[in-house]
């Protein structure tokens, strides 16, 4: 019963297998199927070439399609199927600029319904050959290297690299050193590799007197298995030279010796010799003076010879030390540098022995010294003062004569000593002698703290002792002179005028005075004013620097000359004069400043005068154009002589009252050259004032106070109307004069003169109506000076006077002298010039 079961399971299971079978067989004509060729780069030829075939079994034919790279796509035109399904190539691959993978499909089409039997998917794989050397970076590597350089640090890095495959042995490639110049014993270098990178170190000790340069040559080769490609760059390592060579001294030139008191002599030359590089650090050297505590010498190196040249910058003294005896060490600019080879290892760093400035042995012990002896020469010394400075006290205003103090000299030469004579030196303010044997100092004038030439009170003065050598020499003592204070100077004013401003409260002003003495002899002071100022002014406090100096209200403005007593601490006083200026401040500020009216004109007045100036200018061209144009003849002076006329007036002024009268008569027809005017004088008056004309011009004769028809007139608006009259009067006569020879002009200027008369006669009546009309007034207050009082006093004014000059008068006319005799009859009538007419 139960192998039925089990066989039929199986019968069961192989026709499951065998539909399976047969099922995958019918899909498998639609499926993929992907196969793939390969291809070498740069294969020569010739083209087209097979790579491969496509294997069908079919029984029907079928037509063979090719799509994809290389064929209808980049690169184009490189594949191809024949209808035999050979896969064809026409043409150069590269691997390193082209793709590396070229994918295409495949298709068979049943010729005799074009349907697709059957696509492939084909991969064709570019296959790289050693065509590239590697290729270094640089064809050509530079450095610079110091010869202490260590071994086993970098020197230089290289690059390279190769286009061929790197997962191949075509695109790997390895370093080498193949060749070093110059070949030296003393150094090695070699190369470490890091993938596309090398490393140049060395091993040994570099040595720029050996070698100044390397050159090396190191190739990078590849791995190919057919063949092997290689590339080559130069590497130059220059070397610097340290200082890997000390200085040793090679001698010594100049006198060695230096006379006493010299400096800035060149007095020894050093020489050495070292065998780095001419003119490098290394090279040039520096020297170091010992055993010179009172660092009297100075040693520099000479830039073109490297000589250490020794001078003296202190004076030396013979008589002191008669020489020197000094050790001169020498280096370099860089510190010493020496490395030696004790064993090479290979394989390994080589053993070295080296000396820096870091190492345990130290450098400065093989650094090279020299000893030098500097002898100092004897000459002639000048004399010493013992001391050199004396101070002194003493009290201002001592007696002429009065000994100081008495310096004291000594010659210092062992050799050479000599007798000395004492004078004086700096003395500004001529105050002392000296005793040229006995060096005693006295006075010769009066000595003042308080002088100019005081500071801090102290007095200096030089002295000199000069002894009798050749040349002679000269040796110089100080005198210091404290000056103690006397009460020798009063005080006075720091300021002998001052400005105080009007008001109806009581106002001040500071005031300061100064004495040139100090405590107990000066401030603070004591002020004291002079004469009748009760009630007018006071100092407050009347103690102290600074006072105050109040005016009461009673003062008015003007310019007061005070006395002010004032006293030190000790009673000594002097009188000041104090000029104390009083103003209204709100109008002047500055009381000692002018009042100067200034009166700006704007741009549209200034163009007002350019205009009114025009037309006058106009009106005058008018004029002469209409009058007459016959021709000119030159107009006859008359014979008659004038005279001076009397144009002063001791008259009071417009306020007074004075009465005259007026009287215009015309002359006959026959007189047609003028007109008359006459006034009638009163003789009662005391000044006159007359104008006389020549004939044929108009006569003004006018009195300080006139009327006109029994009223009365001011004078003095009387007396400019008149002038103004006898102005167009004046004109109008010269414009007659110039017609004498018109009949027809002759009548007109009449008639134009007695129109004039009748002219002034209206304005002197309009002048009168006026006059009426304006009442005799009082004089008015203009500036508010508080209320008047009876029996005021006027303020003292000071006005300083020009001193008057006889000699000016030698310059003046005769007329002039007489008047300047009567003003001044003290003055001798011989120094005028000419003497009185």
């Amino acid at each position: 019963m139960r192998t039925l079961p089990v066989s039929f399971l199986l019968l069961l299971s192989v026709w499951s297998v065998c539909i399976w079978a047969d099922s995958a067989r019918i899909r498998q004509k639609r499926a993929w199927i992907i196969d793939s060729f390969t291809i070498e780069e740069e294969y020569p030829g010739p083209f087209p070439y097979k790579i491969g075939k496509v294997e069908l079994d079919r029984s029907y034919l079928v037509n063979y399609i090719l799509h994809g790279d290389g064929v209808d796509k980049e690169p184009k035109d490189i594949l191809s199927i024949d209808k035999s399904g050979y896969v064809l190539v026409h043409g150069r691959l590269d691997y390193e600029n082209g793709p590396k993978l070229l994918r295409s499909t495949f298709e068979a089409r049943n010729q005799s319904n074009n349907e697709v039997d059957t696509r492939l998917g084909l991969e064709i794989k570019i296959l790289d050959i050693n065509d590239h050397a590697p290729k270094f970076q640089k064809s050509v590597y530079e450095v610079t290297v110091d010869e202490s350089h260590d071994q086993g640090k970098e020197v230089l890095t290289v690059l390279a690299s190769d286009q061929d495959d790197s997962s191949t042995n075509n695109g790997t490639f390895v370093f080498t050193i193949k060749s070093v110049t110059p070949k030296t014993d003393h150094v090695e270098f070699y190369i470490h590799q890091q993938k596309e990178s090398g490393t140049i170190y060395f091993k040994g000790c570099l040595d720029y007197e050996k070698a100044q340069k390397y050159t090396l040559l190191v190739e990078a080769k590849d791995k190919g298995e057919k063949i092997q490609l290689s590339s080559t760059s130069t590497l130059i390592i220059n070397i610097s030279d340290n200082n890997n060579n000390l200085p040793e001294f090679s001698g010594k030139t100049g006198p060695g010796k230096v006379k006493e008191r010299e400096t800035g002599v060149e007095v020894l030359r050093l020489q050495v010799t070292d065998k780095d590089a001419h003119g490098s650090k290394a090279w040039k050297a520096k020297y170091t003076i010992h055993e010179d505590k009172e660092e009297i010498f100075k040693i520099e190196t000479d830039p073109v010879t490297n000589e250490g040249i020794l001078t003296v910058v202190k004076q030396t003294d013979y008589e002191e030390q008669t020489h020197h005896n000094l050790s001169i060490s020498v280096q370099n600019e860089i510190p010493y540098f020496s490395c030696k080879i004790k064993k090479k290892v290979p394989n390994a760093m080589w053993v070295l022995e080296k000396i820096s400035q870091s190492s345990d042995m130290s450098a400065a012990n093989l650094y090279k010294s020299i000893p030098v002896t500097i002898y100092v020469e004897d000459i002639n010394d000048p004399p010493v003062f013992i001391p050199p400075v004396k101070h002194v006290v003493v009290m201002e205003n001592i007696d002429i004569g009065t000994s100081l103090t008495t310096f004291t000299a000594k010659d210092m030469d062992g050799s050479h000593v000599n007798t000395f004579k004492f004078v004086t030196g700096e003395d500004i303010a001529k105050w002392i002698t000296i005793d040229a044997k006995t060096g005693k100092v006295s006075t010769i004038t009066i000595l003042d703290r308080e002088s100019r030439f005081v500071i801090n009170d102290t007095y200096i003065a030089t002295l000199y002792a000069v002894d009798e050598g050749v040349p002679p020499l000269t040796g110089t003592g100080t005198l210091v002179i404290h000056l103690n204070d006397q009460n020798d100077n009063v005080p006075i004013l720091e300021r002998n005028a001052v400005s105080i401003c009007i008001d109806k409260q009581p106002t001040l002003v500071n005031i300061t005075a100064v004495d040139l003495d100090f405590p107990p002899y000066g401030s603070p002071f004591y002020y004291e004013l002079l004469g009748d100022v009760k009630d007018k002014w006071r100092v407050e406090p009347a103690h102290g620097t600074t006072v105050s100096l109040i005016k009461d209200k009673l003062v008015y403005s003007g310019h007061h000359l005070l006395q002010i007593k004032i006293s030190d601490q000790q009673g000594l006083y002097s009188i000041q004069n104090l000029t104390a200026t009083v103003c209204d401040c709100s109008i002047t500020p500055n009381c000692h400043a002018r009042m100067v009216l200034q009166t700006r004109m704007g741009p549209v007045a200034a163009w007002m005068v350019i205009l009114a100036i025009l037309i006058l200018t106009a009106m005058c061209l008018i004029s002469l154009l209409m009058s007459c144009k016959a021709k000119k003849k030159m107009i006859m002076m008359d014979d008659g002589l004038g005279y001076l006329i009397k144009t002063n007036t001791e008259n009071p002024g417009t306020d007074c009252m004075v009465s005259s009268s007026v009287g215009i008569h015309k002359t006959d027809s026959s007189n047609v050259n003028g007109i008359n005017a006459t006034k009638t004088m009163n003789s009662s008056q005391k000044g006159t004032s007359q104008t006389v004309m020549h004939k044929g011009q108009l006569a003004v004769s006018q009195t300080p106070s006139s009327v006109y028809n029994d009223q009365p007139f001011q004078h003095s608006t009387y007396r400019n109307s008149t002038r103004r009259a006898y102005r167009g009067n004046f004109q109008q006569s010269s414009v007659k004069s110039s017609c004498r020879s018109n009949y027809s002009c002759h009548t007109k200027a009449s008639y134009m003169g007695e129109n004039l008369a009748i002219l002034i006669k209206q304005k002197l009546l309009a002048l009168q109506a006026h006059d009426e009309e304006c009442d005799i007034y009082k004089p008015c207050c203009y500036a508010e000076e508080g209320q008047p009082t009876i029996n005021d006093e006027l303020d003292a004014i000071s006005i300083p006077e020009d001193d008057f000059h006889p000699e000016m008068l030698k310059n003046l006319d005769s007329r002039f002298s007489r008047l300047a005799v009567i003003s001044r009859p003290d003055l001798k009538v011989s120094t005028i010039s000419g003497g009185l007419a």
